[in-house]
C-alpha cells in the first residue's frame, strides 16, 4: 500500500474537474504515490516526463472528473427514495 498525501489527491481532483471532461487528466502511481498531470489544452505539462504506460497500465489510477462521480441532486434523491420514500416529494421540492 502506498501513502498518498490528501492535498496531492485533492489538487489532482480539482485539476481534472476544473475543465471539460477529458480535457485535463491526472494519474496516481500505485507504486510511488506520485501524481502525473496531463492536459490537452495546456502546453505547461509538455516538459513533464510521463511513463509510457500511463494510460494502459494497471499500476496507475486515473483521477475521475467530478461528473463521473454522479454527485448532486440525483444522488440525494436516490438516497431519499431508498431510505425515506415517504419524504421523497418534500425533498424533491
Amino acid at each position: 500500500m502506498v501513502a498518498v498525501r490528501h492535498d496531492d489527491l485533492s489538487m489532482a481532483f480539482d485539476f481534472v474537474s476544473c475543465a471539460a471532461p477529458m480535457e485535463h487528466s491526472a494519474y496516481l502511481s500505485l507504486d510511488t504515490g506520485e501524481v502525473y498531470w496531463t492536459s490537452d489544452s495546456s502546453e505547461a505539462f509538455d516538459d513533464e516526463e510521463l511513463p509510457d504506460d500511463l494510460e494502459t497500465s494497471d499500476r496507475y489510477l486515473a483521477i475521475p472528473h467530478k461528473n463521473e462521480l454522479d454527485l448532486g441532486s440525483r444522488l440525494a434523491l436516490r438516497f431519499v427514495a431508498r431510505t425515506l420514500p415517504a419524504c421523497y416529494d418534500q425533498v424533491e421540492g
